[in-house]
């Protein structure tokens, strides 16, 4: 069984104790509620600026890496990452692998006006409802853990939130399928879910197949100014950066740096 599988079984089951615990039909009332108070940000236009965009991203482990950062306090790491301009905050929600919580995500929302991503394995249009009645902004769908009918359905419920997703992919073949089903925003992220392994050369041979028109998100491998500067002349709008923003001495000043890179200069 590979990690994505794995993590995957482990979220259904999850969500299973979950529904028990709350009825679809209250976290439905709960989101609603949350839009009329906070209606979700336009992220697309977050996202589009001129100079590379960060998504940074509260993270304190991974499958890959273990333990990366305690993160006692994820609202004050936050308020870190507004500060030095970050265009949006992912907050990791999946507990397993990754140590993160819906609390996590709103204690973010809390600290912030940033717009806010749910970085989890969405499979079920309520993680959707929960997400909003968190107060993010927008949802991480993969392309790789959902076939063509899931990926568009929970697209959609998405944007019935008025919450424009984030869709990952990792290959050629899954870039099509999200340009196929009409997304705007579109990761590519160079760590294969199934090996964990990182190809810092996926961004440059995917970038080609998405087109102009969407807001492009180099994900994965980006650790230093030289690497965002990298994906931004093949075409990155945007970067999603975690581990090296929470293992940064100073993450204010990382992501300075990745914001000073104009991509209409290079």
């Amino acid at each position: 069984m590979n990690v994505l599988t794995e993590i995957i079984e482990r979220t259904v089951a999850d969500l299973q104790t979950e529904k028990r615990r709350l009825t679809f039909d209250a976290v439905i009332e709960s989101a609603e509620a949350e839009s009329r108070r906070r209606p979700a940000a336009d992220v697309q236009a977050a996202l589009r600026v001129g100079h590379l965009a960060v998504i940074a991203e509260v993270k304190r482990r991974s499958p890959s890496m273990g333990e990366l950062a305690k993160i006692a306090d994820p609202a004050a790491l936050a308020r870190q990452y507004a500060a030095a301009g970050a265009s949006m905050i992912s907050v990791l929600t999946e507990p397993h692998r990754f140590g993160g919580s819906l609390a996590d995500l709103i204690a973010v929302r809390a600290a912030v006006e940033t717009p806010i991503l749910r970085k989890d394995f969405i499979v079920d249009e309520y993680q959707i409802a929960q997400a909003r009645a968190a107060g993010a902004d927008c949802v991480l769908l993969i392309a790789a853990a959902l076939d063509d009918e899931a990926l568009a359905r929970l697209l959609a419920c998405a944007r019935a939130w008025a919450m424009e997703p984030l869709v990952e992919v990792h290959d050629e073949g899954e870039a099509a399928r999200a340009v196929a089903v009409g997304a705007h925003i579109i990761g590519v992220n160079a760590r294969n879910l199934s090996t964990l392994a990182v190809d810092t050369d996926t961004f440059a041979r995917v970038v080609h197949h998405l087109p102009a028109t969407c807001v492009r998100v180099a994900e994965s491998g980006i650790t230093s100014a030289g690497d965002a500067e990298a994906v931004a002349r093949e075409g990155a709008d945007v970067i999603l950066v975690g581990q090296a923003l929470v293992q940064a001495d100073d993450p204010q000043h990382l992501i300075e740096q990745f914001t000073s890179i104009d991509r209409r200069q290079i």
